[in-house]
């Protein structure tokens, strides 16, 4: 093992990776990573503001105003109500993770954003950063959770939500970055983030409310991870790979060099996706290769027998929990009523989503739906996620589909336009009529020289 450049600690995997975010600098990072950093900020705050409606997001807001401050430097953005950043990164770490519509990084399976760019902002707004050490920041998250969610491996993602796990330090590295630790002190913040990592997929099964609870948890836990070991608290220096670590407890395929692979030379922040479909994003490989069906085959859904997905084990793991939607949300994590809006329409966007369970034609689509496991698309799984349907019309014929980057990936990304047209749009159902000033604002937050209120 090599040394750190005191040359008395050994350089373990986790304290590289604290060093890396504690003295990441803007001058470091390509232009075009800043570029796509400021791109998904704007898409998470759209999402954050599109919360606004949700009575489990509305229920965690209602707790941290009756234990946070009545006023304070950080924004919540559902309501533009003051608070302490420790509560304003809850509310709005909750908030950006309801609608759906929130990022993704593929072969970390983590929607970096939403536990990321909601500390990020809270601490922002409290100690006076610019737009430039907002976004440098929110890099370092974003490199630290995605790798920490690799280290994990599938066998995390089949009982853990990585979001809420990974997720906490990825929040713990951007408030870090911004309190600006030094290494030393990020890896005791990593310790004390790793231990507090939680989330399990049960919630699924029940249309429970904890998928909100699980990244309000992670933001929060990770930002008071950092602000504990600005002021000398201490955790475990080998949370990630030690004997009785995360690693240990939580996965039986962690693979530890994915935590240092490429790093200062890979931007795994550029490689992250962004959600088209206002689902869980298992569904949008499979909603994308339907629609291509359809529209070159010329069918209607009344036209069509059956239809089987053919997808790899994480979408069965997580969407084969749900049978019967009895939410808005747990419709979202429903392949057959996803692929019923699709049917039925040609989009799954928020607005269908709003009536989905009240319609009789994406019921009986759903009915018409499996999944199967498929040997190609599920070893190419995480890295890639290959959209396949096998389509049986009602005259008989066997169509078959595929689409090998979705629409959202980094390959087949949003642009800056339609990337402006979602955030309006989640801004508009979040109840704000300010959409293109709101968003026009966003945009521009690279620029500050010191953040403030966003949505006043």
């Amino acid at each position: 093992m090599a040394h750190d450049d005191g040359g008395s600690k050994i350089l373990t995997p986790t304290r590289a990776l604290a060093a890396f975010a504690a003295q990441l600098t803007p001058e470091q990072i390509p232009a075009s990573v800043m570029d796509r950093t400021l791109d998904l900020f704007v898409d998470w705050a759209g999402s954050a503001i599109a919360g606004s409606p949700s009575r489990a997001v509305r229920t965690i807001a209602d707790f941290a105003k009756l234990m946070g401050p009545a006023d304070g430097p950080s924004e919540v953005l559902i309501n533009g109500a003051r608070t302490s950043p420790y509560f304003a990164a809850m509310v709005n770490a909750a908030a950006s993770h309801v609608v759906e519509q929130d990022d993704l990084h593929n072969s970390s399976v983590l929607h970096p954003a939403t536990v990321v760019f909601s500390p990020a902002l809270a601490v922002a707004q409290a100690v006076g950063a610019s737009g430039r050490e907002l976004l440098t920041a929110a890099v370092a998250g974003y490199e630290v959770g995605i790798r920490v969610g690799e280290f994990l491996g599938r066998s995390h993602y089949k009982v853990f939500h990585t979001t809420g796990t990974a997720g906490t330090l990825g929040a713990a590295a951007a408030v870090g970055r911004l309190l600006k630790l030094t290494p030393e002190q990020m890896l005791q913040a990593f310790g004390s983030a790793g231990t507090q990592a939680a989330g399990l997929w049960e919630f699924l099964r029940d249309a429970a409310d904890s998928k909100q609870l699980h990244t309000a948890h992670a933001a929060s836990a990770g930002l008071a991870s950092a602000y504990l070991a600005r002021d000398g608290f201490t955790g475990a220096q080998a949370i990630l790979e030690g004997a009785q670590g995360m690693a240990a407890g939580m996965s039986t395929d962690a693979d530890v060099a994915r935590l240092t692979a490429g790093l200062g030379t890979r931007w795994a922040t550029a490689e992250t996706s962004f959600k088209f479909h206002a689902s869980c994003r298992h569904t949008h490989p499979a909603a994308d290769a339907l629609l291509k069906a359809m529209q070159d085959h010329h069918l209607a859904a009344s036209d069509i027998a059956h239809v089987t997905t053919l997808v790899h084990q994480g979408a069965i793991d997580v969407l084969g929990a749900v049978t019967i939607p009895e939410t808005i949300h747990q419709a979202k994590f429903s392949m057959g009523s996803v692929l019923g809006l699709i049917a039925n329409g040609g989009v799954a966007d928020l607005a269908q989503f709003e009536g989905v369970l009240a319609r009789d034609d994406v019921a009986s689509f759903r009915d018409r739906v499996t999944m199967a496991l498929d040997p190609e698309v599920d070893a190419a799984y995480p890295a890639r996620w290959i959209g396949k349907v096998m389509v049986e019309t009602t005259d008989g014929r066997r169509i078959e589909a595929r689409v090998d980057d979705p629409k959202g990936d980094p390959t087949n990304t949003l642009s800056r336009e339609e990337l402006t047209a979602k955030a309006r749009s989640l801004i508009r159902f979040g109840g704000r009529a300010d959409d293109a000033v709101l968003v026009e604002r966003l945009w521009h937050v690279g620029a500050l020289n010191a953040i403030g209120a966003l949505t006043s």
